[in-house]
C-alpha cells in the first residue's frame, strides 16, 4: 500500500482549524471532558487557562531528574521570586512524567524513544490548546551520539532525518502508512546558533539529526546484546549518514519535529554530543564531565528565552 503523505494540513475542517492554532483533532470539542491522563490533569479537574495560560516556552528532555534541575537553573537565571525548593511536580500524581512550571517556561520530561515522547506531545499540545496559549515555542534539550564530532558539542537540528537519512517521520494509523515532514523552524534554529556565539565555552554547530528507534543496533553499536553487522559495516553506515548531513543520533527528533510541524509550533531540538561514534560506542566520558556537557544546551535554550524576554540585550 502507497504511504499517505501528510506534510500540511489539507482544507478538512478549514472552519475549526481557523479557531484554534495548535490542535488538528475536530473530535475535541465535542468531548464533555478532556482527561490528560499521562499527566495527571483534566479540563474539569483543573484550570488550565489558569494554570498555563502564560506559558511561552515549553523545554522537554527525557530525564526527570535533568528537568527538575533545568526547571530549578531557569529559575535561578529569570532571577524570579521564590525558593528554588518550592517547585514542585505538577505531574506527580503519575510516575510516567514530570512537569515544572516557572513563570512563562515550561521544562516536562518525556522519557526514552518515540512512543513516550510522542504520548507526552500529544498531552501537551492538547494542553495548551485548553489553556488558550499562544506563541509558544517549543524546545528539545538533550543529550546524543555525534558523528565526527568531538564529545560536548551541541548541535542544532537543521532536520530530523530516519535511519534511512529521509527528513520524514512514518507511522501506521488504521492500517495505512502516514508520512510526516520533520522539518522544523529555520529562524529559530538560526537564532540559536546566532545566540551561541556569545557562550564561546560552548562549541555549536547546525546540522541533521538522525532519530533511530534503538539505542544499540539501531545505532550501529557492536556492544549490544545482539550484533547482526560487522565492524565493517557499522563504519559504513556512520561515514554514509555524516555524508549525509548528520552530525548526531537520538531518539526522539524526527516525531518531535512532525508533530510540531503539523500543529503549528515553532521547534528547536538542541543536544550535547556524549562521544564521537566513529571512536566508539560506549560513553567512557568522566562523571563531572557528562554533567557539564548535559547543562550546555540548557544554558543556549536559557540565553534564547532570555533575549527574547529583553532580559539581556
Amino acid at each position: 500500500m502507497a504511504p499517505i503523505l501528510l506534510n500540511s494540513i489539507a482544507n478538512e475542517h478549514s472552519s475549526y482549524i481557523q479557531q484554534v492554532e495548535y490542535v488538528k483533532n475536530p473530535h475535541l470539542d465535542s468531548m464533555e471532558e478532556d482527561i490528560l491522563y499521562h499527566l495527571n490533569l483534566g479540563t474539569k479537574t483543573h484550570d488550565l487557562p489558569q494554570m498555563f495560560g502564560d506559558v511561552k516556552f515549553v523545554c522537554v528532555g527525557g530525564s526527570p531528574n535533568r528537568m527538575r534541575s533545568f526547571a530549578q537553573f531557569i529559575h535561578e537565571e529569570l532571577e524570579l521570586p521564590g525558593n528554588i525548593a518550592d517547585i514542585r511536580d505538577i505531574c506527580e500524581g503519575t510516575d510516567r512524567y514530570s512537569m515544572y512550571k516557572v513563570g512563562p517556561v515550561l521544562s516536562i520530561s518525556h522519557g526514552m524513544g518515540v512512543p513516550s515522547i510522542s504520548i507526552m506531545l500529544h498531552e501537551l499540545i492538547k494542553m495548551l490548546y485548553h489553556a488558550r496559549c499562544r506563541d509558544v515555542i517549543i524546545f528539545r534539550i538533550g543529550t546524543s551520539g555525534g558523528i565526527g564530532l568531538a564529545a560536548g558539542t551541541v548541535v542544532i537540528t537543521d532536520k530530523a532525518v530516519d535511519s534511512c537519512f529521509r527528513p520524514q517521520f512514518e507511522q501506521v494509523i488504521l492500517g495505512k502508512v502516514i508520512i510526516r515532514s520533520t522539518e522544523l523552524d529555520e529562524d529559530v534554529a538560526q537564532e540559536l546558533l546566532q545566540y551561541s556565539s556569545e557562550l564561546p565555552d560552548i562549541p555549536t554547530v547546525i546540522g541533521n539529526t538522525m532519530c533511530t528507534h534503538d539505542f544499540y543496533e539501531g545505532q550501529g553499536r557492536l556492544d549490544g546484546a545482539l550484533c547482526s553487522f560487522s565492524t565493517e559495516e557499522k563504519f559504513e553506515y556512520l561515514r554514509k549518514a555524516n555524508e549525509a548531513g548528520v552530525r548526531n543520533i537520538e531518539m526522539e527528533s524526527t516525531v518531535f519535529a512532525a508533530m510540531c510541524r503539523v500543529c503549528n509550533l515553532k521547534a528547536a531540538v538542541v543536544c550535547v554530543t556524549l562521544l564521537d561514534r566513529f571512536e566508539g560506542d560506549q560513553i567512557s566520558t568522566p562523571h563531572d564531565a557528562l554533567l557539564e556537557y548535559q547543562q550546555r544546551p540548557q544554558r543556549l535554550v536559557v540565553h534564547f528565552i532570555k533575549k527574547r524576554l529583553g532580559l539581556i540585550s
